[in-house]
């Protein structure tokens, strides 16, 4: 999987990008929404999850630079609130959700904090203790 990563990365990140993007601008009537999973904000996490993968892949993209990774995320958390102002604005049945902007950034807040530590454990060539 390691190697399927560094190989497609650049695709991979067009690719999650693109279908955020379309994720985004679907009309709102063709979202499911569970009652329960409202209780528990899931789809906070969901926003999290989605750009916390955003922000790895373009970091795995753009290489090791802590330079560059800043750039990264200063790129993703201004997607996710180009986004939001788009659902607002541009797309039809949709509504901006501020509380969904932070969700975007604290996703990519954590993908930039533990970037390392994955990348250690994914692309060592050291058998892992699943312990």
């Amino acid at each position: 999987m390691a190697t399927f990563l560094k190989t497609y990365a650049i695709a991979l990140a067009l690719a999650w990008t693109a279908l955020i993007f379309g994720l985004c601008c679907m009309p709102g009537r063709y979202i499911p929404t569970t009652h329960w999973l409202e209780l528990i904000s899931f789809d906070k996490f969901v926003h999290a999850a989605i750009f916390f993968v955003l922000q790895y892949l373009w970091m795995l993209a753009a290489g090791g630079s802590t330079a560059r990774h800043i750039m990264i995320f200063a790129a993703c958390v201004s997607y996710g609130g180009l986004l939001e102002i788009m659902q607002a604005t541009v797309f039809s049945e949709r509504s901006a959700d501020w509380f969904d902007f932070i969700a975007n950034s604290f996703g990519c807040t954590m993908a930039l904090v533990f970037c390392t530590k994955i990348n250690r454990k994914l692309f060592s060539n050291k058998p892992h203790n699943l312990n």
